[in-house]
C-alpha cells in the first residue's frame, strides 16, 4: 500500500477558469498547498471568503520536516477545525532533557500549569499534518464552503497592481492566466513568488550543517525532546532525538561546515552514524534523510501592496526551537480576520500594514532566539566554546545556570507589545493578558476558554455587566459572559484577573486581546474597536 506522500491528494483536473475568454478574477489566491498555505486557506473559507490555492505539486510533503506543533499553533487549529485528529494522531510531549557528554545535566517541562486543553507540544510528521488539513478543505467543500485546491498549477509570472495581482499558471494541459484581488504568497523558503518579484531576505546563514533521518525502528525511549551537546557518538557536535508517530523517530546530527552533502546522505554513510548513536545492534529502517544549514532571515517587509507573504516565504529561522511552521501558522491567524475586513469593507485597507507591524515583531523575536540558540549550539571560538562547556558544567548541579543554556528556545506565541491596534489596559491585571497577547486558556464550565472565544470580536466580561451585543458601524462584538467561579481550580482568575475581582476584555478575532477594563464603559469599548480595525479618528 501507498505512503501518505507517494499518493496525489489534490490531483491535476481541469478548471473552468482555463477555457474562459479572459482571466477569472478571484477574491485570493494561496500561492503553495503546504501548512501555512492550507491554513490560510481553511481560514479564509470559515470567513466565506472565496479562495484558491495553487500548488505546483498535488502530494503531501515526502518526509517529516516540520515535526513539532506548540501549544498556540494547536488552538489555532482547533478554532479551524482540525485540531483534534492531529492531537490524537501525534506524539504529545511537555518534558525536555539536556545532556552534555554522557551526563544528564538537567531536564524541563514547558507546560508546568495545569489548565489547559492542549500540550505544549506535539510531534506530527509534516505529511500527516497537511494530509489533516486536506481533509478539513474536503470537508468545506462539501459543506459548500468557497475552497478550491489546483494541484499541478505551477506559478509562473505575477504582475501586480494597485487593486490586484495577476497570475501566469502552468499545468499539463497548458497555460492559463487568473486575476486576484488579493495574493498570499506561502510557496516556501525559495519561494517563486518572491523571486518573481525581485524580493530577497535580510538576516545571516550560518557555517554549520546538520543530518536529519526519519528512522523506523522499535525503541523504548521516552516521549520526550533530548538533547546532546558533545555525546560521546558525535564528538564535538550535538545530536537530538525525538520521538513520532507510527514507530518513526527523528534524529538530527550536527556535522561540520566542510562537508560533502551528497555523500552524507548516502546510506552507507548515514547508517554508521546512526549505529554509533543507537548501538551496533540496533535494527532500524531509513525512511528520509536531508541536510540542512541554519538560516536566520526575512524579508524586509511582508506585504507589497496586493501580496502578502507568510510562512517560510516570508521568514526563516533554524529548526531548533520548532519557530518555522509554527510562526508560519501565527502570520495567516493574525492576517485573515483582517483581510476579511477589507474585503467586506469594514476596515481601510491600511490595516494590513499591521499584519507588518504584528508579524515582522514576531519574525524578528524568533530570529533573535533562533540566532542565539545557534550560537550556542554551534559556538564559533573557543573563548565562546569555554563559556558555553562551563554553563553545561553548572546547569547539572545549579539553577541559575539553566536558563543560560540554549539548546533551541522552544517556541511560544508572540505578544504584540507595541502594536498600533492595541487599545486600553488597567493597572493591578497579570502581565500575561495585557493588550496584544494571546488568550490564555482555562477551563470553564462547559469546557475551555479559547473554544467558548472562538473566531470573532469577543467582549469577555468575567463577573461584570454587558450588553449581550454590540456593532460599531457593522462589527460585531459578542459578549461570553463567565464568573472566576466557573473555574474552581482559580486558572480564570489568575490569568485574567489577578488582584481584581472582575474585568472586561475586548478580544480580537485571532484571540489576542485587544485592550481590558476593570468595567464596561460602552464608550471605551467602542474606541478600542475601531482602534483594533484601523479606524480610529
Amino acid at each position: 500500500m501507498n505512503r501518505i506522500f507517494e499518493t496525489p491528494l489534490y490531483p491535476y483536473a481541469r478548471s473552468p477558469d482555463q477555457d474562459a475568454a479572459g482571466p477569472v478574477r478571484h477574491p485570493v489566491v494561496v500561492v503553495g498547498a503546504g501548512p501555512v498555505g492550507l491554513a490560510a486557506a481553511i481560514d479564509l473559507a470559515l470567513h466565506d471568503v472565496p479562495v484558491v490555492v495553487l500548488d505546483d505539486n498535488e502530494k503531501v510533503s515526502f518526509g517529516s520536516r516540520a515535526i513539532c506543533f506548540a501549544k498556540r499553533p494547536l488552538e489555532i487549529l482547533d478554532r479551524l477545525g482540525c485540531g483534534a485528529p492531529m492531537v490524537e494522531k501525534g506524539v504529545t510531549w511537555n518534558l525536555g532533557k539536556v545532556y552534555f557528554g554522557e551526563r544528564r545535566v538537567y531536564g524541563f517541562n514547558l507546560l508546568p500549569e495545569a489548565g489547559h486543553k492542549r500540550p505544549a507540544f506535539i510531534n506530527l510528521q509534516q505529511y500527516h499534518f497537511e494530509k489533516y488539513l486536506v481533509d478539513r478543505v474536503r470537508e468545506l467543500e462539501a459543506e459548500g464552503r468557497p475552497i478550491e485546491i489546483r494541484g499541478r498549477n505551477r506559478v509562473t509570472a505575477v504582475e501586480p497592481s494597485a487593486d490586484g495581482v495577476r497570475i501566469d499558471v502552468e499545468t499539463p494541459e497548458g497555460p492559463y492566466r487568473l486575476a486576484a484581488d488579493w495574493l498570499i504568497a506561502c510557496d516556501g523558503a525559495g519561494s517563486p513568488v518572491r523571486a518573481m518579484m525581485g524580493l530577497d531576505f535580510v538576516g545571516r546563514v550560518f557555517e554549520d550543517n546538520f543530518l536529519i533521518a526519519d528512522v523506523r525502528m522499535e525503541a523504548d525511549f521516552p516521549t520526550e525532546r533530548w538533547f546532546w551537546f558533545d555525546p560521546p557518538f558525535n564528538k564535538g557536535q550535538s545530536a537530538l532525538l525525538h520521538k513520532q508517530p507510527d514507530g518513526v523517530w527523528r534524529i538530527d546530527l550536527q556535522l561540520g561546515w566542510d562537508i560533502d552533502k551528497e555523500r552524507e546522505k548516502k546510506p552507507e554513510n548515514v547508517i554508521p552514524r546512526l549505529k554509533a548513536m543507537l548501538g551496533e545492534d540496533a535494527r532500524f529502517e531509513l525512511e528520509w534523510v536531508s541536510i540542512y544549514t541554519f538560516q536566520c532571515r526575512r524579508m524586509e517587509r511582508f506585504r507589497h501592496g496586493r501580496v502578502v507573504f507568510a510562512g517560510d516565504a516570508a521568514h526563516q529561522v533554524s529548526p531548533f526551537g520548532a519557530r518555522g511552521a509554527n510562526s508560519g501558522l501565527q502570520d495567516t491567524d493574525n492576517l485573515v480576520w483582517k483581510l476579511k475586513l477589507v474585503l467586506d469593507g469594514l476596515a481601510p485597507e491600511s490595516l494590513l500594514d499591521s499584519y507588518d507591524d504584528e508579524r515582522l515583531h514576531g519574525a524578528d523575536e524568533n530570529i533573535r532566539n533562533s540566532t542565539r540558540s545557534t550560537d550556542f549550539i554551534t559556538p564559533k571560538s573557543e573563548a565562546s566554546r569555554l563559556f558555553r562547556d562551563a554553563v553545561l558544567d553548572l546547569s547539572e548541579s545549579f539553577a541559575f545556570a539553566r536558563p543560560l543554556v540554549n539548546s533551541g528556545r522552544l517556541s511560544v506565541p508572540c505578544t504584540y507589545d507595541g502594536s498600533p491596534l492595541n487599545g486600553a489596559d488597567a493597572d493591578d491585571m497579570p502581565a500575561r493578558t495585557r493588550p496584544g497577547s494571546p488568550a490564555a486558556d482555562a477551563p470553564v464550565a462547559d469546557g475551555w476558554l479559547l473554544d467558548r472565544l472562538g473566531a470573532g470580536f469577543r467582549l469577555l466580561t468575567i463577573d461584570r455587566d454587558a450588553p449581550d451585543r454590540l456593532d460599531v458601524d457593522g462589527v460585531e462584538i459578542a459578549r461570553v459572559a463567565l464568573s472566576a467561579s466557573d473555574d474552581p481550580s482559580g486558572a480564570l482568575a489568575e490569568r485574567y484577573l489577578g488582584a481584581t475581582s472582575g474585568a472586561v476584555y475586548l478580544m480580537r478575532p485571532d484571540q489576542h486581546v485587544a485592550a481590558r477594563w476593570l468595567a464596561f464603559d460602552e464608550e471605551a469599548v467602542r474606541a478600542a474597536l475601531k482602534r483594533a480595525v484601523g479606524r480610529e479618528t
